[in-house]
């Protein structure tokens, strides 16, 4: 292991890929079999891809990412991947086929000496109450172990409406709505024991600072790559959330 892979941690979420975005694609296999490589882990914090309909789907271009992401664990560096609102199909065999290990919605790890709490972030934006009954059906154990077993002709009908949905729900609904409820985002720290937040789904890449039961604190914003790439980056000796400019 190189000197640079030692101090940098890589942070990404909301790529959306989708066959019809081939531009994304092509940044996102750029960048796991370049910047990627010389990092200590790559963490995936959720929609990775526009909709997964399982992990039995055979769509082609999902399959050139789950190899890609195959050739970064194979060349040794660790990569997590955590469920967001368009992934949450991915399975056991998505983490076997590219050799990513699956962390829970909201898993406090160790970044250089930091504990930080990574989430996808969807369930920190309580004010949108349409979008938090949905996800508790989703997300209900046994709705989804039903999904998982449908035939792939019909998760993919399904995934259609509820992309139509969203994109109704997302031009109906106050943009302050769709955002995190400050609220929520301290207690939640509180909880973990964190001062120190990381999360996607908003689309809104930021450092935020506010004060935490008396100290300092603050919640990063992953931004998605609809027209750049973000990524946060974290070294021994600090962090950068950053743009990646497509060529």
């Amino acid at each position: 292991m190189n000197a640079a892979r030692r101090d940098k941690t890589l942070l990404i979420s909301d790529l959306h890929l989708d066959p019809t975005a081939p531009a994304i694609a092509r940044q996102f296999l750029a960048f796991l079999d370049g910047a990627a490589r010389d990092a200590r882990a790559l963490y995936i914090l959720g929609d990775l891809f526009e909709a997964w309909l399982g992990d039995d789907d055979p769509e082609p271009a999902a399959r050139e990412v789950v190899t890609a992401l195959r050739r970064l664990t194979t060349a040794g560096v660790p990569c997590y991947f955590m469920h967001g609102n368009r992934d949450f199909l991915v399975g056991r065999r998505f983490a076997a086929d590219t050799g990513c290990t699956l962390l829970a919605d909201g898993t406090v790890v160790d970044l250089h000496g930091e504990r930080v709490l990574l989430m996808h972030g969807d369930v920190l934006c309580t004010a949108d109450t349409h979008y938090q009954r949905l996800r508790r059906i989703l997300r209900n154990p046994a709705v989804n172990f039903a999904l998982r077993h449908l035939p792939l002709g019909a998760r993919r009908g399904l995934g259609r409406k509820l992309r139509a949905g969203s994109r109704m729900h997302v031009g109906s609904t106050a943009a302050d709505i769709m955002d995190v409820t400050p609220a929520a985002v301290i207690d939640t720290m509180r909880r973990a024991r964190v001062r120190t937040l990381v999360h996607g789904h908003t689309h809104r890449p930021a450092i935020h600072r506010f004060e935490l039961n008396g100290e300092p604190a603050r919640r990063i914003v992953l931004g998605d790559w609809y027209t750049q790439g973000s990524v946060l980056e974290w070294r021994d000796d600090g962090f950068e959330l950053r743009a990646l400019a497509r060529n």
